[in-house]
């Protein structure tokens, strides 16, 4: 899957802007995810800084060798990166604008993107960002701040997604608020395929420790002139309010000292604290600006589901047993481990399973025999205070004897299998792996990545009547993922990317409103049931790749 291109920009200096996309970088980067930085602040560079200490080898190129490369005819899009070094082997590059000198003063000044562009810059550009996002999840871009020729290649040309960044005063909200619409309008005019712009508003270097009263009346102000960015891909029972508080950046007089990575050593932040504000914006990059609901509902386990997407557990599943099944939880942990399965077991009593601050398997199977233990209802709990919002899974695996109608609600609402006459440990621990792994594949290598484009569906703007179609094309598109008729879940996905495409032709802004809630319920679970049939192929969503 392409990765995705995000731009931080502010219309004023002194916000943060490059401190926030470089602590955001080395989060994503911890997280499992490869990561880009360019700096295309040309005329005032220094993202590097941030990362000097780290860096592999001083920089000996960088953007404006890039843009030689293309006067030169050469494509060499990844020939001016430098490494930086962090723990666990994570992969964060850094392009930064050039060597600084005399020289590159010069050849900034000579400058003529006009002409550059009529010479074909702009699809020289369009090859770049094709093999950036080939060989990075995350392209980060750090952009020149108000309005320039550099400006609109980093807000409207390159990226998917664009973080603005303000202060607390009319300004710098307004000029953020001003260059996202410019943005949408420019792509609108570019002859390549592009959707509209999704936006994200942050309040940086806000200061809401003194003087409390005046702090909430510009959060009002901050909230009414930025509100409208938030259309595009909040979820509809989630306030602006709410999401603008998760998305604002304290201002913390320590960090403001030189060009400091707080991420670095505020491992396990505290609400007060700047690196926990960068670890929620950091998620919602990561989580693609969707989940908002699950923001508001729990901060916490909506970072927690992105630092465990990607993380490797030691056991597929823990099987917890009492002493009076043993002989049932050995025997489906046999079967489980021929099976390709890891178990590892769980004895009611294990003490030292509380003192874990994370678990070491992905899924957690309960035998019961009557009755929960009281020891299964803890370990129920601490198991979903660890996973809330994750795709991990209980799987209550019920003696013969057992009235699933008789157990608590937090387990027999659950789906769960249940011993009997012709199911033994070989058949439990069968429709186990099916439970966990999936049932059935509606994909195969090289398909159209249909939950991508659901998703990409649910934040389009379109016409009332457009949405009209739209339904028509999930309701089809429920029945068929249901079904498991994957040409027919091909065809109509197909459909649903040329209904919500938008395209350059396209005029009557003002008359565009975002999905309607209804349609958002759909394809919301159109996503779910269409992961779910994939999980048999080890790959998450309908990824083109084997």
């Amino acid at each position: 899957m392409a990765g995705t291109v995000v731009t931080f920009y502010s219309y004023k200096g002194g916000v943060g802007r490059s401190f926030t996309l470089a602590n955001i970088a080395v989060l994503l980067a911890r997280w499992g995810y490869r990561v880009l930085c360019l700096d295309w602040d040309l005329e005032a560079p220094g993202l590097d800084t941030y990362f000097r200490p780290m860096m592999s080898a001083p920089p000996e190129s960088g953007v404006m060798d890039l843009i030689d490369d293309f006067r030169d005819g050469r494509l060499r899009p990844g020939a001016h990166t430098t490494r930086v070094r962090l723990p666990d082997k994570v992969k964060l590059d850094v392009m930064t604008a050039g060597v600084p000198g005399a020289p590159y003063v010069r050849r900034v000044q000579e400058l003529d993107w006009e002409s550059l562009y009529e010479q074909g810059f702009g699809d020289y550009l369009e090859q770049c960002r094709e093999q950036w996002t080939a060989d990075y999840d995350y392209v980060l871009i750090d952009s020149r701040t108000g309005i320039s020729d550099i400006g609109g290649i980093c807000t409207a040309h390159l990226p998917d997604r664009l973080v603005v960044l303000f202060t607390a005063n009319v300004q710098s909200m307004r000029g953020a608020v001003d260059i996202a619409e410019r943005a949408n309008a420019a792509r609108d005019r570019m002859p390549y395929d592009r959707p509209q712009l999704t936006v994200m508003p942050v309040l940086s270097r806000f200061d809401a420790r003194e003087e409390y009263a005046r702090s909430e009346e510009w959060r009002r102000i901050c909230l009414d002139e930025t509100k409208d960015l938030f259309r595009s891909w909040l979820d509809c029972e989630v306030p602006p309010d709410v999401m603008s508080r998760h998305l604002t950046l304290p201002y913390v007089s320590f960090w403001t000292f030189g060009e400091q990575l707080p991420v670095m050593t505020e491992l396990s932040p505290t609400v007060d604290q700047i690196s926990f504000a960068l670890e929620t914006v950091a998620a919602v990059v990561a989580h693609d600006f969707d989940r908002t609901d699950l923001l508001a509902e729990n901060r916490d386990a909506f970072v927690a589901a992105i630092r465990a997407e990607k993380r490797v557990f030691a056991h597929d599943v823990r099987v917890s047993t009492t002493r009076l099944t043993m002989h049932l939880a050995d025997e489906l942990m046999k079967y489980l481990g021929e099976l390709g399965f890891r178990p590892v077991l769980s004895l009611s009593g294990e003490r030292s399973l509380l003192e874990k601050t994370e678990d070491d398997a992905k899924h957690l199977c309960l035998i019961v025999d009557r009755e929960v233990s009281r020891w299964q209802s803890a370990e129920v709990e601490l198991f979903l205070h660890r996973t809330l919002g994750q795709d991990r899974r209980v799987v209550p695996v019920l003696t013969e004897d057992t009235d699933p109608n008789a157990l608590p609600g937090y387990v027999g609402n659950l789906r769960h299998l249940q011993f009997g006459p012709s199911r033994g440990p070989v058949e439990v621990a069968r429709n186990l792996v099916d439970q966990l792994t999936g049932t059935m594949a509606l994909v195969e290598p090289g398909d159209l990545d249909v939950a991508g484009v659901l998703r990409q569906a649910a934040r389009a703007r379109l016409r009332p009547l457009m949405w009209g179609l739209v339904d028509e094309i999930v309701a089809e598109l429920q029945i068929a993922i249901g079904a498991g008729e994957r040409e027919r879940v091909q065809d109509l996905a197909e459909e649903l990317m040329s209904a919500t495409r938008a395209r350059a032709t396209d005029t009557g802004q003002n008359h565009r409103v975002v999905i309607p809630p209804g349609t958002r319920s759909a394809i919301d679970w159109a996503v779910r049931t269409a992961e779910a049939r994939v999980k048999r192929h080890g790959f998450s969503g309908f990824l083109d790749q084997p």
